[in-house]
Formats: C-alpha cells, structure tokens, sequence
C-alpha cells in the first residue's frame, strides 16, 4: 500500500495537460485545451480539459475525471498501478507500506503478464549482447542490417537461445508463474504438460504500449527453412490485442504531435531505420491490414497520414482497400511511392532525413488522386474496365464525411476519368441515400427501439430517472463550487458586528437536519462537506476532484466541467450580462426550494396512500392533518420562489 504522504506528493506535482498529451494531440482553446476523445470516435473535438480545476471532461461521451482516473480509464490499471505510473513520470520515490500475503497473492493478473513481459524483454535483450549465441546470430544480424547499437538499445531488441525451454525455465526458477508465461504466449504448454518456448531461435521486437510497457513481441527466424513462418507474434490475450495497436507508437508520439503527421509503414525494420535516419513520427501496421482502432489511435495525435508505399504494384493495390477506412474516420490521407526496389528501411539507410523529407515533400500525392491514376493505367482504354475503376473511386469518395473535401474530390477524380461532375456527384448520392436508409433501418429494428415507431416520437419520461437526483446534483455542485464564496453580508448592528455569509454556511441553514440525501455520492460528498464544516474547515473542489474515492473524484469533475455559468460580456447598451455568480444566491435558493419542493410533494403522495387504505378515524384525522400542514409548507415554499424550479439534465 502507498502511504497518504506519497500520495498527496502525487497529486501535489502532477500537471493534467502534461499527463494527457502523452496520449491525446491537445490545443489551447482559451484558458482550456481541447482534443479528440480517447475514450469514443469523434471526428470534432469535444474533449476538454482545465490546467486551473486539474480536470478532464468530454462533453460527447460524458467522460470526465481527474489525472489519476484518466490513467485509470484509459490505460485500464487500478488505483495504485495508476498512482506508481505517475510517480515514476515525475520522478517520485513510492513509499509503501509492506504487503500482506494475501494483497500480494490478489495482485492483477494484468499487471502479472506486463510484469512477465518486463522479465522477458530484459532476458531476450541480456541474451543479444551477453551469451556467445545471441552475439553471433542475433546481433550479428542486426548489424549487418545496419543498425546501430544505439537504435538496438533503444527498441529493446533481443534474441531468445534455440534450446527448447532455456527461457521458460528460467522464468519459473525465478519465481514467475506458468500460468502467465502461457497467457502472455510466451511458453506454449503441450498435452503432455512440458513446456517449450514459443520464439526459440528467434530475433525479438518488443511491443511496447502508449505508456512504454511491453505487451507482446514479434520474433523473426533466421533460418532459411520454408515450412518455418518467418514472423511469429505473440497470440491475442488480456493485454495484447493486434487491431488495437501500432509498431513504434511509443517511440513516435511525441514527434507526431510535433510534425502534425504520422507516417505508415508496413514492417518492425522500417520504422527502426526511419528513426535511426532521424524520421521519428512513424508508426506500422506490422504487416497486417489497417483496422478503424489502429487509425483512432494515429487520430488522437494528428489527423494527418502519409502512406509510404514500396515499388510492387500488386502489395500497392492490395493495400489501398485499407486506406478508405482512413479516409471514413475523416483523416488526411497522402502516399509516398519510393523508388522501384526500396522499402523504407532500405531507403532510410541510403538516405540522410533531410534527403528522405526532401523526396515525400516532392513525390507526397493525395490518396484519391494516387489511386485513381494508378487504377487507370490498369484500363487501356476497356470500357468494363473504366467502369468498374469509376465504381471504385465513386465508393472511396463517398466514405469521406466532409462535404467540402468531397467536392473537391469530386472536380479533380472528374478531370483525370475525363467525365462530368455530376454523374459522379449521382452515383455517389446514391450511394450516400442507400447507407441513410439501411441505418434508419437499423435504428428502427434496435433492441431499444420494440415499438418500431419513429425515434423521433419516443419521448423518455425525465421523473423515471429520479426525483431528487438533479436538484441534489446542482445544490452539491454550487457546494463545491462556491463553498467558500461570500454570500450575502449582514450588516453591523448595536449587539452583533458584521457578519459575512458563506455559502457553504447557508447551504447547510437552508436544508434542515432531517433531509438526507437520496442519490448515494451525492450524499457521501455533503456528509463529508458537513463533517468538515463543522470543525470551521469549508473544504474546497480539488479536494474533491482529487478524493481517493474514484467515484467521488469523477463526479465532481463532472459537476465543475457543467456549463452553468456565462462569462461577463458588453452588450450593445454598454451593460453587463450577468454571471451564474452574480446571481448566486438566487440560484441556491432555486435548486433548495425545488428540492424541498420535490420531497414535500413525494411525502403528500404517500400520505394520499395511506389515506385510503386507512379506515381507523384517529388514524384518519391524523394523517388529514399531517397532509395540510405539508400542504401548506408546499403553499409556502411556492410563495418563496414565486414557481416550481425546472432543472436539465
């Protein structure tokens, strides 16, 4: 366990828009920054996040937090994984306590096979460059593929022996689990319960997460025998899922941010000796065809891509089918097509990065335009041909989500295929109008949707989702928010001096002791308000956003990211519009007077109840008069209002 001082150390140094821009492209949008939501597909930015409140929000999917939970979320880790992770970005020394056995046993099984991976990473390379087998056939080879010791290192590159289970036995004499060894791939467990490594005599490329953990490896053979696949990956599990993940991302991130463009190779080699030529904003697909979470996760970071293509034509055409999936996640696509002969790792070890750029810059074309005149030199004048290209271009057009682009599309596919505008802008209408019509289709047939009425007219009852929630939710966000305001002042008089009124003091007058809360954090966050106020602490909203309890951390992130307030502004008259501030105490007075409002119409409706089931007179008379006397406390707090309080969602 992490002691409370390390902790509140944590909290105390870390910086939100540092801890996020590790994975999301941020810009400053005022005093906030703004990006693409990691956690859903947008293609406009909604995804907030406020250096001054140490919070994160995203007004799309409603996610919001603080550092700790979008660490939490994002990378899938507990609270103390989490908190080990930021101490070790910012150099904290983690004091913890010691460990039952028990904790110890519970550890997550996630954290074991990352930990697994660690161990086996360290051994693979130990063995590259320590053992006389690893030297002489695994660093042998990457030397004479030119690379550096530099870029070796950096990679974590390693061998792994060609005796059967020289790793594995090594791991379970150190202390690491079978069942982790065989999750992770790395041993592969027979019928007969004897166990041989997967990648024996293999030269290994470790995969590593945004965060630069190892989830998995790609190991390449040497040997010349066929029947032996050349490249083996370690097998879909917990932590490693192949469509989710790029080659290179973690070394890449930061200089994709930088250049505003990422771009995509094919193989482990050619984005070693990109880097190695100092071309650092590259990532690959690892051999395999691009998947819509591979290209969300290029888009966090930059909606630009550039495609470097070698010279085989028919790898070229079989490639291009993914590019349209780029295209549909609304990125800018172009392709470099290097000379006949080169790859990219071949052309970076031939070539200086000023000579590399120098070529994309001059040889750079949209992806549109590159297929289209790629496919038309495959028509020689065949009529079927041409039609059929049409038809292909016509589909890649139609995934592109915005119109302008579209239509630029449109002009220049419409010139070099030598026909009008608006047969084009026909055929893909039409196909625009046949995706509508099968997604309102689908829509109609949803699971949500029995009554298979239009959508529009399925109207959700809002008091099904909670009487009391809003308005407990809006008094508990004015608490957070203003706690420490002056509310009013009462002036001196000839027995008392002047006293100011907090609004945390008035709050807590205004609702009587009786009233509890019905929404559970709602009422965790004013117990503990209450508990503190009551020693004259009046706590304050990072003591919130920052609370040990996730979710109270969450929500109140959530309550300080609502927009309520209107910033102060000239109108046209030279007089101010007012802010949710200035008119505070008028809006508490709104959100208490509604939610008592709400409790005394719930207590008169129980009281209706009871009323006809009773038949007792004494029992009669007594709720009669219990019913007028909340009928008149309704009759008062309308009174004090001057109407019924509506709050939205």
């Amino acid at each position: 366990m992490i002691e409370k001082g390390t902790i509140d150390k944590i909290f105390d140094t870390v910086d939100i828009v540092e801890v996020v821009s590790d994975f999301v492209n941020l810009k400053k949008r005022g005093v906030n920054y703004l990006g693409n939501c990691p956690f859903h597909n947008e293609k406009t930015p909604s995804f907030t996040v406020s250096p001054s409140k140490g919070i994160y929000k995203c007004f799309g999917c409603g996610k919001g937090g603080n550092s700790v939970n979008f660490i939490m979320e994002h990378e899938q880790l507990s609270y103390v994984e989490t908190l080990k992770w930021l101490a070790k970005k910012y150099n904290i020394d983690v004091v913890e306590k010691e460990e039952t056995p028990e904790q110890k046993e519970q550890k997550d099984a996630r954290e074991s096979m990352l930990i697994v991976n660690s161990f086996a990473q360290k051994t693979f390379t130990k063995n590259l460059s320590e053992t006389e087998e690893g030297k002489a056939v695994g660093l042998k080879y990457f030397k004479e593929r030119g690379f550096t010791d530099r870029t070796i290192e950096k990679f974590e590159l390693g061998y792994c022996r060609k005796t059967r289970d020289s790793f594995s036995s090594l791991a379970i004499s150190k202390g690491y689990k079978e069942k982790y060894l065989v999750d992770t791939g790395l041993t592969i467990k027979r019928d007969d319960n004897s166990l041989f490594d997967r990648f024996s005599e293999r030269v290994m490329f470790p995969i590593h997460n945004l965060m630069g953990r190892v989830i998995a490896f790609g190991g390449r053979t040497l040997r010349s025998d066929k029947k032996i696949a050349k490249y083996l990956n370690s097998p879909e599990s917990e932590i490693y899922h192949k469509s989710r993940v790029l080659y290179g991302i973690y070394f890449a991130k930061k200089s994709i941010i930088q250049n505003d463009k990422c771009y995509l190779v094919e193989g482990y080699t050619d984005v070693m000796s990109m880097h190695q030529a100092g071309i650092e904003n590259v990532v690959a697909s690892s051999g395999t065809a691009l998947t819509v979470d591979q290209i969300r996760l290029i888009r966090r970071f930059t909606p630009n891509i550039t495609v470097l293509y070698d010279g085989d034509a028919a790898g070229i055409k079989a490639a291009l089918r993914g590019i349209d999936l780029v295209l549909e996640e609304g990125l800018n696509v172009k392709v470099v097509l290097l000379p006949e002969g080169e790859d990219p790792d071949s052309f970076a070890h031939k070539h200086s990065a000023t000579e590399f750029f120098d070529f994309i810059k001059e040889n750079e074309a949209d992806f549109i335009t590159f297929k289209t005149r790629l496919l038309l030199d495959d028509t020689n004048g065949d009529p079927v041909k041409k039609s059929n290209l049409i038809q292909d271009i016509v589909r890649t057009i139609s995934v592109i989500p915005d119109k302008i682009t579209r239509a630029l599309y449109i002009k220049e596919c419409a010139g070099l295929m030598g026909m009008n505008e608006e047969s084009l802008y026909f055929e893909i209408n039409k196909i625009l109008r046949t995706k509508r019509d099968s997604k309102w289709q689908k829509d109609q047939n949803s699971p949500m949707n029995p009554s298979g009425e239009p959508l529009n007219l399925l109207l959700l009852d809002s008091d099904t989702k909670g009487k009391f929630e809003l308005f407990e939710k809006e008094i508990i966000r004015l608490l957070i928010s203003y706690g420490k305001k002056t509310l009013f002042t009462i002036e001196a008089s000839k027995d008392k001096p002047e006293e100011n009124i907090l609004t945390a003091d008035y709050i807590f007058r205004e609702l009587e002791d009786e009233i509890v809360f019905q929404s559970p954090v709602y009422k965790l966050i004013f117990d503990e308000f209450k508990k503190e106020l009551i020693k004259d602490n009046i706590l304050e909203s990072n003591y919130f956003t920052n609370h040990e309890n996730h979710i109270i951390s969450k929500t109140a992130a959530d309550l300080l990211s609502d927009v309520h307030q209107i910033s102060k502004m000239w109108s046209k008259k030279g007089t101010y519009i007012t802010t949710e501030e200035d008119n505070l105490k008028q809006t508490i007075d709104n959100a208490i007077n509604g939610y008592k409002h709400e409790l005394v119409m719930n207590i008169l409706q129980e009281i209706e109840k009871e009323l006809k089931e009773k038949t007792n007179e004494s029992e009669l008379k007594e709720l009669y008069d219990k019913y007028m006397a909340y009928t008149q406390f309704k009759i008062e707090i309308s009174k004090t209002h001057g109407h019924r309080t509506v709050l939205k969602r």
